[in-house]
């Protein structure tokens, strides 16, 4: 059931619909055959854009077939003439549209993240400008060491983001890469120059080969996204540890009631960016686990990704969304327990 689950998600992505698409380029300008392809072709595009799928049908599908690509290829048929059905799914085979189509709701994910990034970098600076100059009791191994400013520790929580954006860059090329094989993967039922076009059409890389059992690109944008979560967990541990009464290094807005002590204001949105930082290390191991693809295609391993990766993917932007929030609602940073800095 979880599984029939996500059908909806994967076709509201208008493009995934256009991947079931047969793509077979012309081979020359009198080929009366490929002109008439390419004409049944946009016609199939024109139908297929604008048809409305039976969600209820494509969750059953998915149910029975274990993916909503039979189910949903059906559904199309039923819509388009005989003609046209010539120009539907030839050569492709479900794995390469399901795939295709998560790289392609990827795209604006990594924007948005990029977007986050450079907001909380903005954020964190505005921080070191209010608050910078302010002491802290610097600490080590949760023991009073040497004095320290507020910049100081900002600092440790800015660098990380800088190297997070520098990865997310060079990630993309391998990241955002067409998944094409066909049904073993070998691509030999389709013309060389399909692969192209189709990565062009679609604003994604050909990477020369399909990547039916080699989940690493995705691996490690996993990878990525909980070195993301861990860093942003560590801005939250420290602000809860900031904000302890006694210490009283840090005044937040907003604190968290107590049903019990009236007294308390429970910091909740930095406990909730830890909670997030160890969500994301916990299932970092799925993918880890999903790695393993048996032979040509796997059901299994791939079914973990569907289930592992798109949490880690909400766990990230939630946590991005609540530290920009946080350093919102910081009022002051900064004291120092001893009698002097010098």
């Amino acid at each position: 059931m979880v599984i029939a689950r996500l059908a909806p998600f994967w076709v509201s992505i208008r493009p995934c619909k256009i991947c079931l698409l047969s793509r077979r380029p012309m081979r020359t300008p009198w080929d009366k055959r490929a002109k008439s392809r390419s004409k049944s072709r946009e016609r199939a595009a024109e139908e297929i854009a604008t048809c409305q799928l039976n969600l209820a049908d494509l969750r059953q599908g998915m149910a029975v077939d274990g993916v909503c690509v039979p189910a949903m290829v059906r559904q199309l048929k039923t819509k388009l003439p005989d003609d046209l059905h010539v120009a539907l799914h030839s050569g492709l085979t479900s794995q390469d549209v399901i795939d295709t189509a998560l790289i392609l709701s990827l795209v604006p994910i990594l924007a948005i993240f990029e977007t986050r990034l450079k907001v909380l970098e903005a954020a964190l600076s505005s921080l070191i400008d209010q608050f910078g100059a302010q002491p802290l009791q610097g600490r080590t191994r949760k023991q009073a060491a040497l004095p320290i400013t507020v910049a100081d520790r900002i600092a440790a929580w800015t660098r990380p983001l800088a190297r997070h954006l520098k990865r997310l860059d060079q990630m993309k090329t391998d990241l955002l890469a067409l998944q094409l094989g066909g049904p073993v993967g070998t691509r030999e039922q389709l013309n060389p120059e399909i692969a192209r076009h189709l990565a062009h059409g679609l604003g994604l890389f050909d990477p020369g080969s399909a990547w039916h059992t080699d989940r690493s690109a995705l691996t490690d944008f996993a990878d990525w996204l909980s070195l993301v979560t861990g860093g942003i967990g560590k801005i939250g541990e420290d602000i809860c540890l900031m904000a302890q009464q006694g210490f009283d290094e840090i005044s937040v807005a907003g604190g968290g009631t107590s049903s019990a002590m009236a007294h308390k204001a429970n910091p909740i949105l930095a406990e909730t960016l830890v909670t997030l930082a160890r969500y994301n290390a916990t299932q970092l191991p799925g993918m880890h686990h999903a790695l393993v693809h048996e032979q040509e295609r796997s059901g299994s391993a791939w079914a973990l990704e569907w289930m592992v990766l798109p949490s880690m993917i909400v766990a990230t932007g939630t946590a991005l969304n609540t530290a920009i929030s946080l350093c919102g609602n910081i009022k002051q940073m900064g004291k120092w327990d001893g009698k002097s800095l010098s």
